[in-house]
């Protein structure tokens, strides 16, 4: 696993992807990523995920009545709603606004709302994680962020902007894949990877660590467990699953 083959099998994957690589350089490629490929690609790609994580999922989010407010109403702000596949595991009665970078979702966002009437939604906000200044401080009792931060700017940044947006005592709710150890080889396939996936996949990174982002954040308590999703093939397999409290 040395740098050079690295590189050699980095040039291999560059040369499969060359037309990508090609429709990038002519400013092609984000706009029809955006507005087509990655839509498609993730609404599809959910399928395959939710079955594989749904255990998971709803382990995570059992616990989100614990967060609601003391008149009993719990206000939710997910960061990259997308396709809204985490709604089904949401409480009934909960208020929950919508927030993507990417607006060209609405297919498949619309179908996840008209099966999950259970919820209320308040609002849909085009914008990143790391700017949620239409969101007032401290007015929602839950950020949930899940398959976000790998493709987010800056993690940091977006953490902040959860803690400032929380009221205290509210909770991040994260699922997140991650970095391998760097002793194994999906850490060495995803170095490979990474620079065509991050291209082909809306920036999409895929050797964050961040648990590390997590325990430096200013959070009172921190949730965290490592775990692996069964996805042969993919080097993504690594996650992080938890909830952190402001």
């Amino acid at each position: 696993m040395t740098e050079a083959s690295i590189l050699f099998f980095r040039a291999c994957l560059a040369l499969l992807a060359m037309p990508v690589y090609l429709l990038s350089l002519l400013g092609m490629w984000e706009p029809f990523c955006k507005k087509v490929f990655f839509p498609f690609f993730l609404e599809n790609f959910s399928t395959i995920y939710e079955r594989k994580t749904k255990k998971q999922k709803q382990e995570l989010f059992r616990n989100l009545p614990d967060f609601a407010s003391p008149s009993g109403e719990l206000k939710l702000l997910e960061i990259g709603t997308g396709c809204g596949t985490n709604f089904q595991f949401y409480p009934p009665g909960c208020k929950v606004t919508c927030t993507d970078i990417n607006p060209n979702f609405q297919q498949g966002l619309e179908r996840s709302m008209n099966k999950n009437q259970h919820i209320h939604y308040e609002r849909f906000l085009v914008t990143a994680g790391e700017d949620l200044h239409q969101v007032p401080s401290g007015s929602v009792d839950a950020v949930i962020c899940t398959l976000v931060l790998c493709s987010v700017h800056n993690v940091n940044n977006t953490l902040k902007e959860a803690l400032r947006v929380l009221r205290p005592g509210g909770a991040f709710y994260f699922l997140e894949h991650v970095a391998a150890d760097h002793s194994s080889w999906t850490y060495f396939w995803q170095q490979v990877c990474y620079p065509t996936w991050k291209l082909v996949f809306d920036g999409c990174c895929l050797t964050r660590e961040i648990w590390k982002n997590l325990e430096q954040a200013s959070f009172s308590e921190l949730n965290l467990q490592h775990i692996s999703v069964a996805l042969p093939w993919m080097p993504i397999q690594p996650h992080i699953m938890g909830y952190a409290v402001k």
